[in-house]
């Protein structure tokens, strides 16, 4: 049973819905909007465009060679092959001033902020300098979903549809934690031991360095496994108290999000229902681990845990994904 499309004349170029929901991808870079533009089919194509993304709320194309000045034009003609008013055109934000660079009818969005203070109301504004282009934005960082809108709706005849090409990115997150350290911390051990009518011994504990009775240690965030050349995320919300270099408020946030992102990221999961004598081997440099409390009864098993080397990082170190060729996944 064949299932309804609105791709249309679209439907041969490589394509894949996101969610079942919004949002259509062509994967393929190979799939030009400048190749749609100068086809011989272009107002087919393009109205056909417009139709996807009208149904499918945003499409997305990989690696575009467009230029602003067709992008300007394919922005004109989505509204135009779909029945848009002869009067409206490309819109200029009332905030571009006479004579930008790219036109006055090019919004540049930014992350670039010059920090500027509003005295007739006292409050801090960050105001983006963009040569001529400008945006005002409240300077305090907010969470992304109180940002939600549609835009210039502040207008009496407000946008039909919107073109974003994205030519610079910052270094990714993952970048931002190489070269950070935290500390892991063990402290609340002393006060079992106390409960258990016991201290705990000095040591060594597997290694003539792990002598310290304060249970404390300070190792890199993204640590490299000497044994693959892999580097990894190594922190954990057992152990990990504070990222050193940021401040209390950015540690715990940060540390937060990581938790976040390795207890609820079920396609970095694997999940194993034991069943008498089986084993377990893991890295602990690469890997986390937690139990499931999903049975009755008692259940118990014998671990040995073996020590490595103090860890390290290397900078020239790739992460596995890299290494191996697979898919970039988005954060």
């Amino acid at each position: 049973m064949s299932t309804f499309s609105f791709l249309g004349s679209l439907a041969n170029f490589s394509n894949y819905d996101a969610t079942p929901h919004i949002g259509t991808i062509f994967s393929d870079p190979s799939v030009q909007l400048t190749q749609l533009l100068a086809a011989p089919n272009a107002d087919v194509l393009i109205k056909d465009l417009a139709t996807l993304v009208s149904q499918r709320g945003v499409v997305f194309f990989k690696t575009q060679d467009i230029n602003i000045e067709q992008q300007k034009v394919l922005a004109t003609r989505l509204g135009e092959l779909t029945g848009k008013p002869e009067t409206s055109k490309l819109h200029r934000h009332p905030l571009t001033q006479d004579g930008s660079e790219l036109g006055d009818d090019v919004q540049v969005i930014s992350s670039a902020v010059f920090v500027l203070f509003a005295h007739s109301q006292n409050l801090p504004i960050c105001l983006i300098l963009l040569r001529p282009n400008c945006r005002i934005f409240p300077k305090e960082r907010a969470l992304a979903s109180r940002g939600w809108h549609s835009d210039v709706t502040f207008e009496p005849v407000p946008s039909d549809y919107a073109i974003l090409k994205i030519h610079t990115l910052p270094p990714t997150y993952q970048k931002f934690l190489e070269g950070l350290t935290a500390i892991h911390d063990a402290e609340a051990f002393h006060v079992f031991a106390k409960l258990g009518g016991f201290e705990i011994p000095a040591g060594p504990r597997g290694s003539p360095l792990n002598v310290d009775s304060e249970l404390t240690a300070i190792h890199p965030v993204i640590r490299t496994n000497p044994v693959t050349g892999f580097k990894g995320l190594f922190v954990n919300r057992n152990f990990t108290k504070r990222i050193v270099e940021l401040t209390t408020d950015e540690s715990a946030n940060v540390l937060n999000y990581l938790a976040h992102h390795v207890a609820e990221n079920h396609d970095l999961q694997v999940r194993y229902r034991w069943e008498k004598d089986d084993v377990a081997i893991w890295d602990n440099r690469s890997t986390f681990h937690t139990a499931t409390p999903d049975y009755d009864g008692l259940r118990v098993g014998n671990r040995v845990v073996s020590v490595g080397e103090k860890p390290y990082y290397d900078p020239a170190s790739k992460s596995r994904r890299e290494a191996l060729g697979l898919k970039a996944k988005s954060v």
